[in-house]
């Protein structure tokens, strides 16, 4: 069964990742999966690294890693704020590995540094998912 549409924009610090109408959205937060459909209440989330899946139709899924950020919706629009998104199809696990491995370099480097320790956890934990959702 088809669902109404509503428009969803995917935004980075780099620039638009998708901007077009889907009839779900489907993503983590801090608290758990959520998945969004046309004239959801109003709503301010914070994004855990995972895949976000863009449910174009029920057939058509546009697959996406997405990084920490924010989620808002409201007047029947959702914005999805992230520092990166990439689609699945463009993730490569040997690039995920190195990356995994640097973040995993730097932890063991912070040492009493909280905000280089903070820093280093949150991109082992993107790199790790990232890596997953490769497989």
């Amino acid at each position: 069964m088809a669902h109404a549409k509503f428009p969803v924009e995917v935004l980075t610090p780099e620039g638009e990742v998708f901007n077009g109408e889907v009839e779900m959205v489907s993503t983590r937060t801090t608290l758990g999966q959520i998945g969004i459909l046309a004239r959801h209440a109003p709503l301010l989330a914070t994004l855990e690294p995972t895949e976000l899946r863009l449910y174009k139709t029920e057939t058509e899924v546009l697959r996406f890693a997405q990084a920490e950020g924010y989620l808002q919706v409201g007047d029947n629009h959702a914005l999805v704020l992230v520092e990166e998104a990439y689609p699945l199809a463009d993730l490569d696990a040997d690039d995920l590995r190195e990356r995994l491995r640097i973040a995993e370099q730097a932890l063991e480097q912070a040492g009493e540094d909280t905000e280089r320790r903070q820093v280093a956890e949150r991109d082992r934990r993107r790199w790790e998912r990232f890596l997953s959702l490769t497989e």
